[in-house]
């Protein structure tokens, strides 16, 4: 038998989630707290297996709840139960040891496979928040330097590269090796495409 605290500060959701998983013959719900520090004092009073968390919560939220929690019941094995998905959250949450992070829109099989999951020591991780932990995709432009990016922003207004030199203070050779590098960076072979690329990604433009 798989036993759950349920940790969610709204009623409603309390209920909703110990009819759900009380209708598994597999799973028990051995307590319900309304916020963090309440389920800090159920931790210690229930023998629980995994813990779902709700992350918005008055007096203590869930995540400070999962790291304290975690502190003193280290067996526990919490999934987070929230409507929240953005990266801060997500990695805030799995950084404070929660194993999982489920939203709250999911069917109730999926729920009930993530507590099954969890308490066998596997990390359910809601698909729509993998792409949360992935390393956010970098543009071109974050590449160029910043005097790659004055070259290339008077190139695309026309400025031959006596005049781009001339306005920026730089020998015009200067010019053309920072023209160069900037159409590799880019991936451009001339001065047009660059412009159209500048005036695409380049908001300032």
């Amino acid at each position: 038998m798989i036993r759950v605290l349920l940790v969610d500060d709204h009623r409603l959701v309390r209920a909703g989630l110990t009819s759900l998983l009380g209708a598994a013959a597999d799973v028990e719900v051995v307590g319900e707290a309304p916020d963090g520090a309440r389920a800090l004092e159920l931790a210690a009073a229930v023998d629980a297996d995994v813990v779902l968390m709700d992350l918005s919560m008055p007096v203590m939220d869930g995540v400070d709840a999962t790291r304290k929690l975690l502190a003193d019941h280290p067996q526990l094995r919490v999934v987070i139960l929230t409507s929240f998905s953005d990266q801060g959250r997500v990695r805030d949450a799995l950084a404070a040891g929660a194993i999982g992070y489920i939203l709250k829109d999911c069917m109730p099989d999926e729920l009930l496979a993530a507590v099954r999951s969890a308490a066998r020591g596997h990390a359910p991780l809601d698909p729509r928040v993998a792409g949360a932990l992935l390393p956010a995709r970098s543009s071109p432009a974050d590449e160029l330097s910043d005097r790659e990016l004055q070259v290339l922003r008077l190139a695309s207004q026309g400025m031959a590269n006596k005049q781009i030199g001339r306005a920026l203070g730089i020998a015009e050779r200067t010019v053309k090796v920072h023209l160069g590098s900037v159409f590799r960076r880019i991936g451009v072979g001339d001065r047009t495409s660059a412009a159209l690329w500048a005036r695409e990604h380049l908001p300032d433009l």
